[in-house]
């Protein structure tokens, strides 16, 4: 792919110059946002794992809960 002056970018799209422009920087500005390199991904981990040992947790609870209902239901009482 070659490449092209903004103002054969514009002529060819039917775009004006400053909008491609403001395009332009607007990508150079924010690039480093728009792939997954060393920005959030560790913000991203610390949430993931939060969420994992959250799960867990959960998990562990609703199977004592089941438990509890089992054996209140063998001792013939009604929740």
């Amino acid at each position: 792919m070659g490449v092209i002056s903004v103002s054969e970018a514009s002529r060819a799209h039917k775009v004006h110059t400053s909008v491609i422009n403001r395009w332009r920087n607007e990508f150079l500005n924010q690039a480093h946002l728009a792939f997954g390199g060393k920005g959030g991904g560790h913000e991203s981990a610390e949430r993931i794992a939060e969420l994992e040992r959250m799960v867990g947790r959960l998990t562990m609870e609703l199977a004592v809960a089941k438990k509890a209902s089992d054996l209140w239901n063998l001792n013939g009482s009604e929740p």
